[in-house]
């Protein structure tokens, strides 16, 4: 597969996989998702064709029958351990698998912490309109802004190079503010 062709590709085949699937809303198209992380990426100014196409593919194991064997073979070893170590184990208990997921986000490079911090701002957005009580939202929003304080360090000590990170993290904030919880300092 050509390299310039890669993003358009993991772009069809996350159409493809999570075509039926709606956000937890169950109203909008989880599509949608994966579209609003690819795009403040680009808003960032990242233009790294494995990194737009881990983000394309970034819920694919963790949500669908994909494996990450079949993203190797697809789109390529960097893209596969990308998609991979962002995706929480299914196999271990869900009260491990939070605790597990947290720690390997602190290894991760950070490309894929950039990924993450796009997903954690899309899934903020997502959760702000969710039908959901506001005890579960503020539940989920803890959740969420435990990912970001993991990768926090690594986001800072890169924000030169992307300098619109501080919209993200501002936009980020002002969901904390508006569920009372603590903003995130970068």
């Amino acid at each position: 597969m050509e390299n310039t062709d890669i993003v358009l590709n993991a772009k069809k085949f996350a159409q493809e996989k999570h075509k039926n699937q709606k956000r937890k809303d169950g109203v909008t198209p989880f599509y949608d998702h994966l579209e609003g992380v690819v795009n403040r990426l680009k808003n960032l100014g990242v233009t790294d064709k494995e990194t737009l196409c881990s983000a394309w593919l970034h819920d694919i194991i963790e949500d669908t029958d994909v494996t990450f064997d079949q993203i190797n073979e697809r789109f390529g070893r960097e893209v596969a351990v990308i998609v991979l170590s962002l995706s929480k184990d299914k196999s271990i208990p869900k009260k491990d698998r939070e605790i597990q997921y947290a720690n390997q986000l602190k290894d991760v490079p950070f490309q894929t912490k950039i990924i993450k911090l796009c997903d954690i701002s899309a899934n903020l957005k997502d959760l702000a309109n969710a039908p959901i009580s506001k005890t579960q939202k503020n539940k989920q929003i803890k959740k969420i802004l435990h990912y970001l304080r993991v990768i926090k360090n690594d986001i800072s000590e890169n924000k030169s190079k992307y300098p619109k990170i501080q919209e993200i993290i501002d936009g980020i904030n002002t969901i904390c503010i508006k569920f009372n919880q603590n903003p995130i300092l970068i």
